[in-house]
């Protein structure tokens, strides 16, 4: 028996492939396909089943694609009702795999359909659990993004509850707990950094498997402080649903090269957002007027997802050579399958062509810090509320990048604003969308809050 976890970072997001005796089972796939036929390729290996353990809400499954390009069955839960073919699995029910046999749990919570696999050895011992979002290493999944009817998020909670005590808490303790995401992902609140742990151990320290925990406290304490879910899991999940279009084909709608002349028509009279994924100091240098910037060697996808309106967007965008199968790829995990082509040359082919450009000023933790001691200044803190409530610069103002769109009232057009994030990441997406709702007065400050930390700025602390 194999077992490989496959990560994938921008989205904090774990997919698996399990073989046994020449069959293949993939668990959780992302869009693309191809990784995992070449990996069964390789292993000289047919894919017999593809295990989704609940409709995603946070990326676009390939399991569409996956199965009419190999054969293999789609397998989802009790209650899981599609577009396409699926065998919906009993509570219990077991699937052979080569020597090895996967078991069915039925575990709702996160959603009503979810379920949990038990793989069960060669030799009979139950071995491990691929948990999807019900149970994360040191958290569980959130509760609310099932909500339908009459059913709440204190409801499914309480499922959820049942579902790990009832199902898997009852396992042994030396079984492996691979789950469906790590930390950064916006499907828990507190997930650990590691990827895979003992279910025993998880059992120490999980704070929602606590042994002496109520049902009550633990509805309490799995809803407490849940923020709002990002714009795109809601159209994520009805994708998942549907029959998705294949990453063959919207790459071949988007990996098109655009001179200048034609970007620029399709950006300013064909309706296409222009999204430019280099560097944040790049963008900073010189942009396309009014375009946004997500780089792409950040947490690309997330970000685009919870920023960019609506998923029918045209899409063309700037990125360094050779990056562009990437954006696009990327952008289709999330969802966004209208990418219609990038500029040819990048950035200097449109400054080359003497068209107009634009800027973001940019000043180091140590330029702020002199002008702070000199001026009272407007400071926009772009971090999560949490991230702020820690710590912050003496009278920032807070206005949390995943909500921006929704709460540009809060920003004055005629006063300057000297914006920053954690790192420099985010400061520059949100001052590329507000340039693109007309406020031009914006210093970002390079370097973030850990680089202002190591400044004399006042700051202030919760005690």
């Amino acid at each position: 028996m194999k077992i490989e976890q496959i990560h994938t970072g921008c989205l904090a997001q774990e997919a698996y492939y399990i073989e046994s005796g020449g069959e293949a089972a993939i668990v959780d796939p992302l869009r693309e396909s191809r990784p995992y036929i070449s990996k069964a390729e390789k292993e000289q290996a047919k894919i017999k089943y593809i295990f989704e353990t609940h409709f995603h809400a946070d990326f676009v499954s390939g399991h569409v694609d996956l199965a009419s390009k190999t054969g293999a069955e789609i397998i989802y839960g009790p209650g899981a009702k599609t577009a396409y073919d699926i065998y919906e699995a009993k509570d219990g029910e077991i699937f052979n795999l080569g020597n090895i046999k996967i078991k069915v749990l039925h575990t709702p919570g996160h959603t009503m359909e979810s379920v949990t696999y038990l793989v069960i050895d060669e030799s009979g011992r139950e071995h491990a659990i691929f948990s999807g979002d019900t149970l994360f290493i040191g958290d569980v999944g959130r509760p609310d993004l099932a909500q339908k009817g009459r059913i709440t998020q204190d409801d499914l909670a309480g499922y959820l509850f049942d579902s790990l005590r009832e199902k898997i808490m009852t396992l042994p303790d030396d079984v492996i707990v691979y789950p469906a995401h790590g930390a950064g992902s916006a499907c828990g609140k507190n997930i650990s950094k590691e990827r895979a742990d003992l279910l025993g151990n998880q059992k120490k320290t999980n704070y929602a498997l606590r042994a002496d925990m109520t049902r009550e406290e633990f509805i309490y304490e799995v809803t407490d402080g849940l923020l709002p879910p990002p714009q795109y899991f809601a159209w994520n999940i009805a994708i998942n649903k549907s029959a998705a279009a294949g990453l063959d084909e919207i790459l071949k709608k988007g990996n098109v090269p655009l001179n200048v002349e034609i970007f620029e028509a399709m950006a300013y009279h064909e309706g296409a957002l222009v999204l430019d994924t280099r560097k944040p100091g790049d963008f900073a240098l010189g942009h396309v007027p009014n375009a946004f910037f997500i780089g792409i060697d950040g947490s690309f996808a997330p970000w685009a997802g919870a920023l960019i309106p609506n998923l029918q967007q045209p899409i063309i965008f700037i990125t360094d050579e050779g990056r562009e199968e990437e954006v696009i790829t990327r952008l289709s995990r999330v969802g966004y399958d209208n990418t219609l082509g990038y500029l040819k040359g990048g950035f200097e082919a449109w400054r080359e062509a003497g068209k107009e450009i634009a800027t973001v000023k940019s000043i180091t933790a140590s330029e702020f810090a002199e002008v702070y001691k000199r001026e009272e200044l407007n400071v926009l803190d772009v971090r999560k509320k949490s991230e702020y409530e820690v710590q912050y610069v003496e009278n920032a103002q807070n206005l949390p990048l995943n909500y921006i769109r929704e709460n540009m009232d809060q920003v004055a057009k005629e006063k300057r604003y000297h914006i920053h994030c954690a790192g420099g990441y985010r400061s520059m997406i949100a001052a590329s969308i507000l340039k693109s709702k007309g406020f031009h007065n914006l210093i970002d400050v390079a370097g973030g809050f850990k680089a202002i930390t190591k400044t004399a700025i006042p700051i202030t602390a919760l005690a």
